[in-house]
Formats: structure tokens, sequence, C-alpha cells
């Protein structure tokens, strides 16, 4: 027997550590391969980490509550030596096929001169005069409180190798604000920009004899802090349209039933939403960007996210990655997969990550409408109100009549900063056209 260390996985990009939550095993129970053993939380996404071997749960080398940097040992599990072994040679052939494959990348990149596109790419970490790598996360904090590189190129840091981590940005910002100063929620966001002199202190709440008092869970908290810093980012302008979507109701009333029963699958609203907003960001690209300080970044992916409501009450918002790439039929089976792991606590920080724009389906609860809040650095986020039938005003060459049609509002909110009442108006116009000019005869 041989006992092998269980170290804090790598959950997306630019995530350094993670909070344990909970352990799902006991000392000494036996494991198997890809089990869960523990629950983590990180800035994006609770999620459970699965096991690499089977064996036995020798030792547990983080508490819960514990933040660990990714890469430090957390359990020490006893396996057999064939497993050793096994892990072994599949490391050793993943090398090979690796190197295989960064070979051929790079023959084809030669010879099709890419090399300047590929320079562009943003790195996971960026680098100082100094020579000194920092995360994303760090230098946007850097920024936003206006620290000089100087005064970042001196500060110790605790991470693995002496790296700047989030916990030691923000102690440094701490450390240079005055004794009286209460922080903000989201500090270390927009939302705590030096530009504030003073902070805004609630007023307080009155309490009875009969409130019940309740304390937010972390992912409540987490969503007010973004909550907040959103609206205290972004000036927030909303603009509405009712749509007529009688023919795709009755559409999808017509293949619903054999979508089941062909893949045993619910065929919703959400999927044709999602293509009809994608195929509007083709045709106004400038919805699909986001803010830099005074640059405007124009993303070349059509990321959808779609927010999901969890059993707690909470929302998440997993993300469907070159949406408008993607036929229908693979929609409906990425919103359904995204959707039900979602509502297990199943999602990734990869299914979180990447996001360029969103949209809200209020619908779902009865709501005709909604003014949503963005997703921060996201410009547009779209809420889908409920479908009604309702009598409406139908245009003949034998003249004009009454008939009931299927209706609901899109109500659209943008970032004024660089999103102006035109450019918003017609972006939800054209979503709207995608949904009543919806072909009828296509199949799925």
């Amino acid at each position: 027997m041989a006992q092998v260390e269980m170290v804090m996985p790598k959950m997306g990009e630019s995530i350094m550590e993670g909070t344990i939550l909970s352990w799902l095993k006991k000392v000494g129970e036996t494991i198997e391969q890809d089990e869960s053993v523990l629950e983590v939380a990180t800035d994006k996404v609770d999620t459970e980490v699965p096991s690499t071997y089977s064996g036995v749960l020798q030792e547990i080398l983080a508490n819960e509550g514990d933040v660990v940097e990714v890469g430090k040992p957390i359990a020490i599990i006893e396996v057999d030596d064939a497993q050793i072994s096994e892990k072994k040679e599949t490391a050793k052939h993943e090398v090979k096929v690796a190197v295989e494959e960064a070979e051929a990348i790079l023959t084809e990149a030669m010879s099709s001169h890419s090399a300047t596109v590929a320079s562009k790419a943003k790195p996971a970490v960026q680098k100082s005069e100094s020579g000194r790598f920092y995360s994303p996360l760090v230098m946007t904090i850097v920024r936003e409180e206006g620290i000089s590189m100087k005064e970042l190129d001196g500060l110790t840091g605790t991470g693995h190798d002496g790296r700047v981590t989030k916990k030691d940005i923000l102690a440094l910002v701490r450390s240079k604000r005055p004794k009286n100063y209460v922080d903000e929620p989201g500090i270390g966001s927009k939302a705590s920009s030096k530009s504030k002199s003073k902070s805004i202190q609630p007023a307080p709440a009155i309490f009875t004899g009969e409130d019940e008092i309740i304390e937010m869970d972390r992912m409540r908290k987490m969503i007010a802090q973004r909550m907040l810093s959103s609206v205290q980012t972004a000036p927030h302008v909303t603009s509405f349209v009712e749509a007529d979507v009688t023919e795709l109701v009755n559409w999808r009333n017509k293949y619903k039933k054999s979508f089941m029963q062909e893949h045993g699958q619910a065929l919703t609203f959400t999927p044709i939403f999602i293509e009809a907003v994608a195929n509007a960001i083709r045709d106004y690209p400038m919805i699909n960007v986001q803010v830099e300080g005074s640059k405007i970044i124009k993303k070349g992916n059509i990321n959808i996210g779609m927010a999901v409501a969890l059993p707690s009450g909470n929302l998440i918002v997993p993300v469907i990655k070159n949406a408008d790439r993607q036929g229908l039929k693979e929609l409906s089976f990425a919103v359904n997969d995204l959707a039900k792991r979602g509502r297990d606590n199943k999602l990734t920080p990869d299914d979180l990550s990447e996001g360029t724009y969103t949209i809200s389906n209020v619908g779902s609860f009865g709501n005709v409408m909604g003014t949503p809040i963005l997703v921060q650095p996201q410009v547009g986020i779209l809420a889908l109100g409920t479908i009604v039938k309702k009598p409406a005003v139908i245009e003949t060459p034998q003249g004009d009549f009454i008939g009931i049609r299927h209706k609901m509002f899109l109500s659209h909110s943008y970032d004024h900063r660089v999103v102006d009442g035109a450019l918003g108006g017609m972006f939800v116009r054209r979503v709207a056209d995608y949904l009543e000019q919806f072909d009828t005869d296509r199949s799925i």
C-alpha cells in the first residue's frame, strides 16, 4: 500500500485558492475514484471536489473554513501500488499526447502566420517592470484603488513563491485607509473606488420582538456585493419591447413531445431566446463589449449567461460558450445540462466564466417584465417576461381584425456609459424581430 496527497485542484482561470466548506468523507472511510470528498468555495462557485484515486482517507490536512492555495495538500489517501503505476503510465501517455498536439499546433501556427494574433491573447498573469508576476484579479484591484507599481512591487506576498494574493492586496488597501473608514460591500471591486471620500451607510433596521433575524449565507453575501458594485459602476438604462411570439409558441408545441421522446429532454423556450439574442449580437456587436477604464473591449466570442434559480432562492449564472455557433438542438442540450447541474450544485468555475451577455427569464416566475442588473463587466442583460395570450389587432390584405395572440415583453438593461438609447433600443427590437419572424418550417 502507498500514501498519496490529495491537493487543492485548480478550479478556473485566475483562481488561486479555495475555502473548504465541508468534508463529505471522514477519516477511515473508503473513497471510490471520482467520488466527491469535500465541498470547496471560490469567488465564482461552490463545487464538490472528487478524488483522483480509490482508497481509504487516512488524514485530513485542512479544516472546514480554511483557505487553501491551489496545489497545496488537503488530505492523505492510502491506495494500492497498482493505482500508482497506472497513474504514472497514464501521465506519461498524456504528456506524450500533449507534446504531439503542441508540435502540431505550432506547425500550423507557423504555416498560417498566426503568431501575431496569438500574441494578443490576454495572459493569465501580468508581469511588472521588476519581473514580478501578478494575477489579473490583483491587477484589477491595483487599478481600482490607485496603488502604484512601486508599492505593489514592495509588498510581501503570502502566496506560493511569494506571489501576492487577493488577501495581501486587500490588506494593503485597508492599511492605507483612515482608522474610522468603514468598508463598503464589494471591497476590491469598483464599488470601493478610492474616489469616494466617505462610505455611505444605510439607515439602521428597526427590530421588534416579532421579527426574525436571518444571517445571509455566503452566496447571498456575494450576490449582494456584486449587485451593489454593479449599480455603483454602471448607469443602468432599460428599454422595453413587446413581441408577438404566436408562431414560435405554435412551433414549439408541435415539436416538444417528439423532442422529449427522441432525446429524453424538454424543449423549452430558453434555447430559442438564446439563439435570437446571439443573432442580434451578430447584428449589433457593440452590445458584446466590456469596459476597462477608458477602453472598450469588443469581445470576439458570444458567450451567453443564463440566470438559474437555486433551491436556496439564490441565483447563479452559468454560461453557454460560443452560443452563436451552436444549433437549436445543441443549445437545448446545453441549457438543460447547465440548469440541472446548477440546481444540483454541480457547476464548475469554468461553467460560470467568460460570459459576454446575460439573459434572465423572469417569465418563469409569472413576471411580465423586469429591470435586471448588469453582470459586470458586461454591458447588457435581457429580462424575458412571461408569455401571455392577449387580444391584438391583426393586419391583413382584407382589413384589420381582432385576434388572440401570444405576447411577451423583453426588458433590456444596458450600461449607458457605452451603450446609448439608440443602440440599446435597436438591439432589443432586433431580438424581438428574430422571435416574431421565427422560421416555422425548420425542424430540430
